[in-house]
This record gives structure tokens, sequence and C-alpha cells, in this order.
């Protein structure tokens, strides 16, 4: 499932003209931000439902999704390195096409895409099962509220 890539064929990044490589590159890097803004609220989302928690085995399963975001938040601010490095790689070649190995820039540049692919998978992996476990806690934790609330009326009746 290659749902990252932007090249129309699949040797594009061995044929493409730096320019062409520049505006693509540059579509990963709006990307790159776009799932780093989503990260930031995937931290906020699972911030805001931990202090909901009160049953031990929900902590445990937030804690190991957290962990899991952790690694897709420095996958993403590496990609990001990446992604400028190629930048200023393909300003230079554009300048003078002999500043850099061209068949070396170009195989770096397919490994780049491919990470980044790998990223996206990993990211919506991890953003469908916070989703999950929040609605999970949510509604376990609401039934929990419900169910203290109707024990105490019942006492106090």
């Amino acid at each position: 499932m290659n749902t990252f890539r932007y090249r129309p064929k699949d040797n594009y990044i061995q044929k493409a003209d730096w320019q062409k490589l520049y505006i693509l590159t540059e579509h990963w890097k709006t990307d790159i931000s776009f799932y780093t803004d989503d990260l930031r609220f995937l931290h906020h989302l699972i911030d805001k439902y931990f202090l909901w928690i009160s049953k031990k085995e929900n902590i445990d399963v937030i804690q190991e999704i957290e962990l899991n975001l952790l690694k897709v938040d420095r996958q993403s601010e590496s990609l990001l390195n990446r992604v400028n490095k190629q930048l200023q790689y393909l300003t230079d070649l554009m300048g003078d096409p002999l500043v850099y190995n061209s068949d070396e820039f170009r195989k770096e540049h397919e490994q780049l895409e491919d990470d980044l692919n790998q990223f996206v998978i990993d990211f919506r992996e991890n953003r469908k099962e916070i989703f999950k476990i929040t609605e999970h806690i949510v509604k376990g934790e609401e039934l929990l509220k419900q169910f203290n609330i109707s024990s105490k009326s019942q006492l106090q009746s």
C-alpha cells in the first residue's frame, strides 16, 4: 500500500529534473507538517482523556499508546530534517549539477520517499488505535460513573 507516492510513474525520481523533484519534496514537507500538527492533536487527546481514567488496565494501554506516538513523533522530526536536507541539496543541484553524485542523490531520494510512506502507515495505525482506545475508555468510564451515580442515589434513598 503505497499511499504517499506522488510520482506519476515508477522511475520518476530517476528521470525527473531537479525542479520537479524540488516540487515533489515540497509536497512531502507540507504533508509532514500536517502530520506533525495532527500528532500534537493526538497527544492532546490522550492527555485530555488520561484525566478520566480510573482503571489501571486503561492507564497501561494509554502509556503504551503514548510510547508508540512518541516513536512516530521522532520519525516525523527525522523525516522533516531529511526533507529539508534534500531541499537544500536540490537547490544546490539546480545551481550546479556537479555538486553531488546524481545517482546517489536519487537513490537517497527514493529511500526518503519509502520512509515517508512507512511513516504514514505507522501514523495511521497509531491514530486509529488512539481513537479506538479513547472511545473505549470514554464509554467504559461513563458506564462506571453512571453506575456510581446510580449506586449513590440508591444509597441516599
